[in-house]
């Protein structure tokens, strides 16, 4: 192949020290239902409104906070692009090393199905791959008149490019392609990011695609994944590209429950950016890829790509290929089946850069399927309890006319390291709970005042109703309640350093006993 041109680092970096408030009169919140009236006074903006998140003037936060109208509050942060488009190629060469590599030559594409949801700079509806395609569902305008706009059409054609007898095939060629740019106004933000996850979250269950990344954790991003998560959807998040630079962390791909790529090349080896983390789940070709490219930057269209930007749409198209196909399962067994089933590369097992593996659709297709893990996302009280992040929390394991309860679930340390359940505990009454795990867990008991399972100092102390005294593959613990009226008290299950699968039981009230008189 002649004169290939490289472009190595195409995946949206913040760095910490270089992340300006975006307009420093706006902020981010998730206000409670009564705000929503004065909100809409001020001209802010719901841009989540599945965890009623605004875009509000920074200057109505102490007002909102003062009237106890706030759960979260942060400023809007500017997102940076930090590369240039690509420069004009040779003719493009129909090459697609990656499709056998991921064993996409031994199975047929299904028809449309599951739709996968780019959330990026837009995709060019003129591009020959894209103007007559058909299952193209745009959630927003779509703009590719900016410097960096080739992002978006790029990393849609190496997910669902058609085949039309022109340029490239994708993974899933006859997909649903739903399409969100996060980048209309050219100032990239975490609230556009969000506005995006959001609209593809509540247009129905989809494989969201972010090859998008951030060195600053963003509570407001970890809360509408956990939203996406909620309503169905698989989020799937390029690992970056910063690992000859340091290595730093990225997220949404470190965040708790984003299905995170890392890239390999020809070889099979970690591409030399690819970061390294424990929160890489599996790995998918990411050099010398071709992709499409709008027009106005290369006449005919293609250009040769290198990124975990492209790793990431390949693992997202392959999941929707094999939730078409396997209809069956919820949005956490296809998390966990797309990394069990990946092809392991050296070292054996799983690494920080290539996690279980190769993204390998036929072993996907065909292998047993994990169980479902029940009420995810529970990783905090705010996520199970009514009124907290989501209006009506989780249901409770226990209840006035359910006493006992049992279920079997999972954990991950990196992905999803604590669940935290709702249980009855009566008036009077003790209640037991047991924990019988694959891997040493610890298990707590918090009362009804708890406002998270992370509190320390004072908080800790009034909340805390019992703890174990070290990690063990079983637990048991028993809560009383020694009030006249009943209330739901919390369990939390959490790991230590590995992954495990746990059967957690709730056995039925007892009265308390009472103490002899002396």
């Amino acid at each position: 192949m002649n004169a290939r041109a490289i472009v190595p680092i195409l995946l949206y970096v913040v760095a910490a020290a270089l992340a300006p408030v975006a307009n420093a009169g706006s902020s981010l919140v998730e206000a409670r239902p009564a705000a929503r009236a004065f909100l809409t006074l001020t001209g802010a903006r719901e841009i989540a409104p599945s965890i009623s998140m605004w875009e509000v003037p920074s200057s109505v936060v102490p007002q909102l906070r003062h009237a106890g109208l706030l759960r979260l509050a942060q400023p809007v942060r500017r997102l940076h692009l930090r590369d240039t488009p690509p420069p004009i190629t040779d003719p493009f060469f129909p090459q697609e090393w990656w499709l056998p590599d991921i064993g996409w030559d031994k199975v047929t594409p299904p028809g449309p199905g599951v739709p996968i949801a780019i959330v990026d700079t837009g995709l060019d509806m003129t591009h020959p791959e894209f103007a007559s395609r058909p299952d193209v569902q745009l959630l927003n305008t779509q703009d590719v008149s900016a410097a960096s706009d080739f992002h978006g059409t790029a990393v849609s054609s190496v997910a669902a490019a058609p085949e039309n007898g022109v340029g490239i095939v994708g993974v899933y060629p006859q997909a649903v392609l739903r399409e969100y740019d996060a980048d209309l106004s050219g100032d990239l933000t975490d609230a556009s990011l969000i506005a995006g996850i959001d609209a593809a979250a509540r247009a129905g269950p989809s494989v969201i695609n972010l090859s998008v990344g951030t060195t600053t954790y963003d509570q407001a991003l970890q809360d509408e994944i956990y939203a996406a998560n909620r309503l169905g959807s698989l989020v799937v998040a390029a690992a970056g590209n910063s690992r000859d630079q340091g290595n730093p962390l990225t997220f949404p791909a470190n965040m708790s429950h984003v299905l995170t790529v890392g890239a390999t090349d020809t070889n099979d080896e970690p591409a030399f950016f690819s970061n390294s983390s424990p929160a890489v789940d599996l790995a998918a070709p990411g050099t010398s890829i071709y992709a499409a490219v709008p027009t106005k930057y290369i006449a005919d269209g293609y250009s040769e790509v290198d990124g975990t930007s492209f790793a990431a749409p390949i693992v997202a198209a392959a999941a929707a290929w094999v939730w078409t196909v396997r209809s069956d399962l919820d949005n956490t067994q296809l998390f966990e089946l797309m990394r069990t089933s990946a092809r392991d590369v050296p070292p054996p097992g799983f690494d920080n850069l290539t996690g279980f593996g190769i993204v390998n659709i036929p072993n996907a297709l065909t292998q047993t399927a994990p169980s479902r893990d029940p009420q995810e996302p529970n990783d905090d009280i705010d996520q199970v309890k009514p009124g907290g992040l989501f209006p009506t929390g989780r249901p409770p394991l226990t209840s006035r006319g359910t006493p006992t309860s049992a279920l079997h679930a999972r954990l991950d340390f990196t992905e999803d390291p604590e669940d935290v359940y709702r249980i009855w505990v009566p008036g009077l009454r003790t209640v037991a709970v047991s924990v019988h795990a694959t891997k040493p867990i610890a298990l707590e008991l918090w009362r009804p005042s708890t406002r998270s399972v992370t509190e320390t100092g004072a908080a800790k102390r009034r909340d805390l109703a019992a703890a174990a005294e070290r990690f063990a593959a079983s637990q048991r613990l028993t809560v009383t309640n020694r009030d006249k009226l009943g209330a739901y008290y919390y369990a939390d299950v959490f790991i230590q350093t590995s992954n495990a699968a746990y059967d957690l039981k709730i056995a039925s009230p007892t009265a308390i006993k009472k103490t002899a008189k002396p």
